[in-house]
């Protein structure tokens, strides 16, 4: 498995329309576990991306996607900056099958 978990900014004031967007593209990515988007608590402007895929080439894939390139050109003025990414290897836990 392959995973992925991101800071992003969003401009001031525009967190809630991020989220909109970063929800409503990712409804059929092949590869794609898992997909969770979550506001920070402690600031109002930050969300994070958790991801979990069956492997890397289906995340790279996915970002050709029609839908996924749609969502980034519409994000695109909404993101004010990406603070932090790593990537994670999952090995299982609820709502994964472990492989």
């Amino acid at each position: 498995m392959f995973g992925l978990i991101g800071k992003m900014r969003a401009n001031a004031g525009q967190r809630d329309a991020l989220l909109g967007l970063l929800l409503g593209s990712t409804k059929q990515m092949p590869g794609c576990l898992s997909y969770i988007v979550a506001k920070d608590t402690a600031d109002a402007d930050v969300i994070w991306v958790t991801e979990v895929w069956d492997n890397a080439e289906s995340h790279k894939a996915s970002l050709s996607l029609p839908a996924v390139q749609a969502a980034i050109a519409t994000a695109r003025p909404l993101i004010a900056g990406f603070e932090s990414q790593v990537m994670t290897e999952p090995v299982g836990g609820v709502g994964i099958t472990s492989l």
